[in-house]
């Protein structure tokens, strides 16, 4: 525990370094109206919180820079709280897949930051809508919309002449039969297992079948990143191998799904500093994230990465109120 004083301390070193990215010395504490109290007391307290692990000192010349413990306590228990953010994601009339990328882009240019955004994985996804049409007298085109936005057309060729009866029955009958039904394989196989169907329906529905396999083969999460030049530029990185890391957690996706993944374990704004991070391109930054989907049900994830010295209150209320409409739109789009 820390006394009120080691805590505004403490506060006002994060935030100046948030600020400057710089050591922070007790002549500018002293100097800040928020303190009052002399140099000599500011020095003693920055020395009990170097002591406890929440402040180090880069150099002997230097002033004193938080760690990743003194960030935690920061976030933990001296941010203020209820912080709101000006944020509208224009998404109300957009596709899912379009909903997403300008998700991530609106994110990264309100928090000048890296900003991810994982989309719904296919096994959370149910079957929309089902469309057969006659491209030409022999070719028949299905295409199957999901829930998650995610399209699958297949052509399908026949050696005699469509029936024309025969494609607006099929239409219909997967939508009757396969709308709103998840896309495993057995709910598929079980919904459309009819043997009232004569062979001439039952061999034109086989033909049609390899179209949610397609579905199913392009399973990978969906990631829509944006703004990898805003965390690259200015400095914000020390050196070439923190960047070439990032990039690299970048293309393998999969090591970076886990660790967004942590998000949708909890009901509010994950926050991960520095080392709390296992992914090692990330153990000197930080990521902000958090789940979005209808009600209790989370999807995908918000995320934002960016430097140690962010300002956690202004992004952890971005990434709450962009994951906040998101939810939002999934749901209209559930319903619709």
């Amino acid at each position: 525990m820390l006394t009120e004083r080691q805590e505004l301390i403490l506060r006002r070193v994060v935030e100046t370094h948030q600020a400057t990215a710089q050591p922070v010395g007790s002549k500018t504490l002293s100097a800040d109206p928020a303190i009052n109290f002399g140099p000599s007391t500011i020095r003693n307290e920055l020395a009990v919180l170097e002591e406890q692990g929440l402040l180090a000192h880069p150099h002997t010349s230097a002033g004193r820079i938080p760690t990743d413990a003194g960030r935690r306590f920061y976030v933990d228990r001296l941010l203020p709280q209820g912080q709101r953010a000006e944020l509208e994601l224009p998404i109300v009339q957009s596709e899912v897949d379009q909903a997403m990328r300008v998700t991530s882009a609106t994110l990264a240019q309100a928090t000048n930051l890296l900003a991810i955004v994982s989309a719904p994985p296919l096994e959370a996804a149910t079957v929309r809508h089902v469309e057969v049409l006659t491209l030409q007298p022999h070719v028949a085109m299905v295409v199957v919309i999901t829930s998650t936005g995610s399209v699958a057309k297949r052509l399908i060729s026949f050696e005699q002449p469509i029936d024309s009866g025969l494609i607006a029955w099929a239409a219909e009958y997967l939508n009757e039969r396969l709308s709103g039904h998840e896309l495993g394989a057995r709910t598929v196989a079980a919904r459309l297992s009819d043997t009232s169907l004569g062979a001439s329906e039952q061999g034109f529905l086989e033909a049609l079948l390899p179209v949610f396999d397609d579905l199913r083969s392009d399973s990978e999460v969906m990631l829509y990143v944006e703004g990898a030049g805003r965390l690259l530029g200015g400095d914000r990185l020390d050196n070439l191998s923190e960047i070439n890391e990032l990039l690299s957690a970048l293309e393998r996706r999969v090591a970076l799904l886990g660790v967004l993944r942590l998000a949708l374990g909890e009901r509010d704004v994950v926050v991960r500093i520095g080392s709390e991070n296992e992914l090692p391109a990330l153990q000197s930054l930080a990521l902000v994230g958090a789940g979005y989907g209808p009600r209790a049900q989370k999807l995908g994830t918000v995320s934002v990465i960016g430097p140690l010295q962010m300002d956690y209150g202004a992004v952890i209320a971005t990434v709450r109120e962009a994951a906040w409409q998101l939810s939002r739109y999934i749901e209209d789009v559930d319903a619709a």
